[in-house]
């Protein structure tokens, strides 16, 4: 729903869609947390996913809007990374919650910070006016010695959907590699922390290599090594190997920030919310086929195989990096 969420903004502007849908994906949690069965609890997350789909488009837009140029890559970094902090800090805090109530209390909980959140967010979020920024926007660009293509965001999308495709292929097959290396359950929780801790720091960190060296040297190092990482984890000894996952995770992750802050390069202002939404929906849909599509060539062939297929595809990036490349403005690239 993130097309259409994108597609509602254009008519009833972005606050109102942004804050309604985080207001709704606040019902969904109470909703949750009033639950006395299976299907209510179904028709919660229903709502919750549907209130939840707004988010990445529109403050993406948001983000690009208010930041220009090379701060826009480092703005929607930062922002990327904050996502993650959120989705770390919050079950956190779920969970400390659990000790001293039953869960539905604490759903409800986080349902009423939702709807605090999506008023704040109505009440807060700066009304630009798109008239009178788009064509200082699109000069600029110009001037940058950006060329507008027909080719330049659908090659954008490819390079964002084998990216994602990537990690989370290479994490379903993450921890059977590291069982076969003789890794117990408790390890493998470790190992996958150890790779989210890293994508977190990487969100962030490549955004602002990307505005120092560019986009695409910075795609061409991540990918690169993400490759290398990946064919490295078949060969290492289980202790090498959970040293090395934190910087797996920084390259796994750390694309998909220069990737993102790359959408308003490549897009009229006018059009960016719609293109944000394309994007997200591209880049999501094609990680979550990746494990079914990768799972049956790892039941095929199995999966030390498998593996260096995921790390193969994952160089389809570097040629169309080089391709996307003219098309981007010059201090970006």
């Amino acid at each position: 729903l993130q097309i259409p969420s994108g597609l509602l903004s254009e008519r009833w502007g972005v606050p109102l869609v942004l804050a309604g849908g985080t207001a709704l994906s606040g019902i969904g949690y109470l909703i949750a947390g009033a639950s006395v069965g299976f299907p209510m609890l179904v028709m919660a997350l229903l709502i919750g996913g549907t209130g939840s789909s707004v988010q990445h488009p529109l403050a993406s837009a948001l983000v690009a809007r208010a930041f220009a140029g090379a701060r826009s890559l480092k703005a929607l970094g930062t922002y990327n990374f904050a996502g993650d902090i959120g989705k770390m800090t919050v079950p956190a805090l779920a969970s400390l919650m659990l000790v001293v109530m039953p869960w539905q209390p604490t759903v409800a909980i986080l349902g009423g910070a939702g709807l605090i959140a999506a008023a704040a967010i109505y009440i807060l979020i700066p009304r630009f006016p798109a008239e009178a920024v788009a064509p200082k926007e699109a000069k600029t660009q110009i001037a940058a010695g950006g060329r507008t293509t027909t080719f330049a965001f659908p090659v954008l999308l490819s390079i964002g959907m084998i990216d994602s495709a990537t990690r989370m292929a290479f994490l379903t097959f993450l921890p059977f590699l590291l069982i076969s290396k003789g890794a117990s359950l408790p390890t493998v929780g470790l190992a996958l922390t150890l790779v989210f801790a890293g994508g977190a720091v990487g969100k962030l960190v490549c955004a602002f290599i990307g505005a120092r060296i560019g986009v695409i040297a910075t795609v061409c190092l991540t990918e690169g090594l993400t490759t290398a990482l990946i064919l490295g984890m078949l060969k290492l000894p289980l202790e090498a190997s959970l040293v090395a996952l934190p910087v797996i995770g920084i390259a796994l992750n750390g694309t998909s920030s220069v990737l993102y802050g790359s959408v308003p390069l490549l897009v009229d202002p006018a059009k960016r919310t719609r293109a944000f939404s394309i994007f997200y929906t591209g880049t999501i849909g094609s990680g979550a086929a990746a494990p079914a599509v990768y799972g049956l060539l790892g039941d095929a062939t199995g999966v030390p195989t498998a593996t260096i297929v995921v790390a193969l595809v994952c160089l389809a990036t570097l040629p169309l990096a080089l391709i996307l490349r003219p098309a981007l403005p010059q201090e970006a690239r």
